[in-house]
């Protein structure tokens, strides 16, 4: 197993490794001769900090490699989620990067879905880019039970072997996805934003931010397959449907599912109002909004143009608006024809999920990040603009775009 520890006789606590931990999972204790570098609960095993140490006071232990036998897996599936026996249009989107990657590869495309009534949905992923359709229909999986849907995923997987799997980041497949990926003993990259492939070496390039946003990590599988990643809805486009496509079309039967350690008993809409990641128009609001009051009018503009309200992370911590609403790395990814930030200073976790057409910014700060990535700012108060937009929208009798 992987480990890291402190040679206690080689360290002299000079502290040159705290400054090159990425994590600040290293701390120096004790006093004189008895000070000595510690290992906090933090370290994710990167070793990074064992080149800054010149005593050689730091041993790390890797786990080996397993070198698997990876030719036999072949194409690049996708997990077209549904609910109901309708499609989600992540599942779409996905399936137009996956095209481009299998063709870079020179392999094919498989559209996997699996729910209780979704035979008809076939043709439709043909249309969209699929050279095969896989689908497991059984009413028993009417529900969205992760547990379940890792069972019959994992099947398929183990009988079809595909190189490459693309799953949506939303709720479900964040809760799917690393559940299949243990179960195969694979690595999984969440929340992708660039998908792209090595041709030489048959890989998947994976690109998500990290560190906060603050760089972009591109990450590889080179010893284990099938090669995972999730990416969140609205970052890619679907392709323009060729109904004249044809393709193979596939039914499996379900395994025989075993007890679950959990069970859906009740499945309940969402009141929330449109959903943020499917809207043309957006009015998002931030702290410079001022006070919980003011978010009406931000509704109140969004209602005459025919779009919704979303909202940065500190309104959802301060409980005047929903989760379902926040926009950012930790919120969802829009990409609207119009977004309008209203008092958002623009934190690169904001802005992350920002892939918008035409960005319109609203702060009394000039020097607000926001205005970096806005077609169009405004410095002043977002409130008086917000009224001021209003009242010119009810004057010029402009109706919902």
């Amino acid at each position: 197993m992987a480990s890291i520890k402190i040679l206690e006789q080689k360290c002299i606590g000079c502290k040159k490794c705290i400054s090159g931990c990425p994590f600040g999972a290293i701390a120096v204790e004790g006093e004189g001769k008895a000070r000595k570098a510690v290992i906090l609960d933090s370290c994710t095993l990167c070793g990074a900090c064992v080149d800054y140490c010149k005593f050689a006071a730091i041993e790390l232990t890797k786990d080996d490699v397993c070198h698997e036998d990876i030719s036999k897996y072949q194409g690049v599936w996708v997990y077209c989620e549904q609910y109901r026996g309708e499609l989600r249009n992540v599942g779409l989107e996905l399936l137009s990067q996956a095209r481009r990657i299998a063709d870079l590869l020179g392999t094919d495309v498989t559209a996997v879905v699996v729910g209780g009534a979704i035979a008809d949905q076939a043709t439709a992923l043909i249309a969209y880019g699929a050279d095969k359709v896989i689908y497991v229909e059984d009413e028993r999986l009417t529900d969205l039970n992760d547990l379940i849907y890792t069972d019959v995923l994992t099947m398929l997987v183990k009988k079809y072997l595909p190189s490459i799997i693309l799953l949506g980041a939303t709720g479900f497949g964040r809760s799917l996805a690393p559940r299949v990926a243990a179960r195969l003993k694979t690595g999984l990259t969440a929340d992708c934003t660039k998908l792209d492939a090595d041709i030489e070496k048959g890989l998947l390039l994976q690109t998500r931010p990290a560190f906060g946003g603050n760089l972009m990590a591109t990450i590889i599988t080179p010893n284990h397959r099938p090669q995972m990643a999730t990416v969140r809805p609205r970052v890619f486009s679907p392709l323009t449907p060729d109904f004249n496509r044809q393709g193979q079309i596939i039914r499996e039967t379900a395994p025989a599912l075993t007890d679950q350690a959990a069970q859906i008993l009740e499945m309940i809409e969402s009141s929330g109002g449109v959903n943020i990641g499917e809207a043309d128009i957006l009015i998002s609001v931030g702290k410079g909004i001022g006070n919980v009051k003011n978010i009406e009018l931000a509704q109140e503009l969004a209602t005459l143009l025919g779009g919704s309200v979303a909202v940065s992370r500190p309104l959802v911590d301060c409980g005047w608006m929903p989760y379902l609403h926040q926009v950012g790395q930790t919120g969802k990814t829009v990409a609207p024809r119009l977004y309008i930030a209203c008092g958002i200073s623009g934190a690169i976790q904001h802005l992350a999920g920002i892939a918008a057409d035409k960005v319109v910014a609203i702060n009394t700060d000039p020097e607000a990040p926001i205005f970096k990535r806005a077609d169009y700012g405004i410095v002043g108060d977002c409130v008086e603009f917000l009224e001021a937009m209003i009242a010119e929208v009810k004057a010029k009798n402009i109706h919902a775009l």
